[in-house]
């Protein structure tokens, strides 16, 4: 491939450290787009049907059969279709859920969209998922679900949680985010608890730029949902305005704008086609990582991310490595700015929730009281991986890391 052009500024650190080198541009992300997602797009302009419609409703249809769900209901976001989840399992103030400290903010603001408190859990150490042992550890009186974050695109291990909530006669809510296409022991993330959460944001596995998916068995979850998503109406634009269709609706309750836009769906149709073809090469580029790492001189200086069992598929929508902090002579924060200035795009997945000010104000955390999850958040960094990285580039990576990751 070609090289991008390296900057002066980029070029003077590196001549400085004696690295020869020549700077490139690898951004953290780069989505997974063709010219069947732009044709699909164009298809759906040229239709001029634009918001919720047929496609929607195709796309919605493909997830629920690739998945083997009973309903799933688009909608804009991860944490729209989280929040009708809680809302449809009538989750109100006073209540409490049960959520992992190690996550983005959307799991505990829909807790608190509707009043209740988000009990923070930690995380295991290897995968940054949520346990039985962990999630037991927060449950109250008050507790009225339970979420499960399927970290990174590694399933978490649900048959103790699930036996852990039916115990307690409690709901399970998958945020499935990172986990498209991904599954433990045959079954589909996001598909096992009492609901769960796709997202199809614009980094994400599968996307649309925009959206998500909520995911049920129950036909009173999805029915409200579907209400719900779009202002509690009874009837949605494609039925009163299309072919055969009736302008009368009526308003059951006071709902929410999330529905998913036929140009989104359009897209999302292309990519769930292509979805296991771009999950393999997720993981050719994280093997590639292991490999890289393992032949390096600083294999001892980084631990790398859990890998799947043989009875699990991993999506890798992340590839999180930690630093050993009393090995190295630089701080995360040094290591992530020398990687830009070699023109390596990284990020940190997550700052737990427990350490955000909100919840440091509002409920009292301090960064001690979930240590596991403190530890790992201080010394993870996020590697580019999405399917179009080329090998060469990852060798890159992990060269430059070779640079800045000096043993003390």
């Amino acid at each position: 491939m070609t090289a991008t052009p390296k900057p002066a500024a980029v070029a003077a650190a590196q001549s400085s450290a004696g690295d020869a080198a020549p700077a490139r541009h690898i951004p953290f992300h780069r989505p997974s787009i063709g010219q069947a997602e732009r044709d699909a797009v164009m298809e759906v302009l040229d239709s001029r049907w634009l918001t919720t419609g047929q496609r929607t409703v195709a796309f919605e249809e493909a997830v629920k059969n690739r998945l083997g769900c009973g309903h799933a209901v688009a909608v804009n976001s991860a944490t729209a279709a989280l929040h009708l989840i809680l809302e449809a399992l009538g989750i109100k103030a006073g209540d409490e859920v049960v959520v992992p400290t190690y996550t983005f903010a959307a799991c505990g603001e829909t807790v608190r969209y509707l009043g209740a408190r988000p009990r923070l859990a930690d995380v295991d150490p290897v995968t940054f998922n949520a346990t039985a042992a962990t999630i037991e550890a927060q449950l109250r009186p008050e507790t009225k679900a339970i979420m499960v974050v399927h970290f990174g695109g590694l399933m978490a291990d649900m048959d103790p949680i699930l036996e852990l909530a039916r115990s307690r006669n409690l709901p399970v809510i998958e945020d499935a985010a990172h986990a498209l296409p991904c599954s433990r022991d045959g079954r589909e993330a996001g598909t096992v608890g009492t609901a769960g959460a796709l997202s199809f944001y614009a980094t994400k596995t599968v996307t649309t730029g925009e959206g998500g998916m909520l995911l049920t068995d129950s036909p009173e979850i999805a029915n409200r949902a579907r209400s719900m998503r779009l202002h509690g109406l009874t009837r949605d634009a494609w039925k009163r305005y299309s072919g055969g269709g009736s302008w009368y609706y009526e308003i059951e309750d006071v709902g929410f704008k999330y529905n998913l836009t036929d140009v989104a769906a359009a897209i999302g149709l292309v990519q769930l086609d292509r979805a296991e073809a771009m999950r393999v090469e997720r993981e050719r580029v994280a093997r590639r990582y292991d490999r890289a790492f393992a032949a390096s001189a600083i294999a001892d200086l980084v631990e790398l991310p859990a890998a799947a069992g043989p009875n699990e598929v991993h999506a890798w929508h992340l590839y999180p490595i930690r630093l050993h902090l009393d090995r190295v002579a630089v701080t995360r924060a040094e290591a992530i700015d020398r990687l830009a200035e070699a023109g390596v795009g990284t990020s940190v997945h997550f700052i737990p929730l427990h350490l955000h000010p909100y919840y440091r104000r509002t409920y009292g955390y301090a960064p001690a009281d979930l240590p596991v999850a403190n530890l790992q958040f201080e010394r993870e960094i996020s590697l580019p991986i999405y399917p179009d990285l080329s090998d060469d580039e990852v060798d890159y990576v992990v060269d430059r890391l070779a640079t800045i990751l000096k043993p003390q």
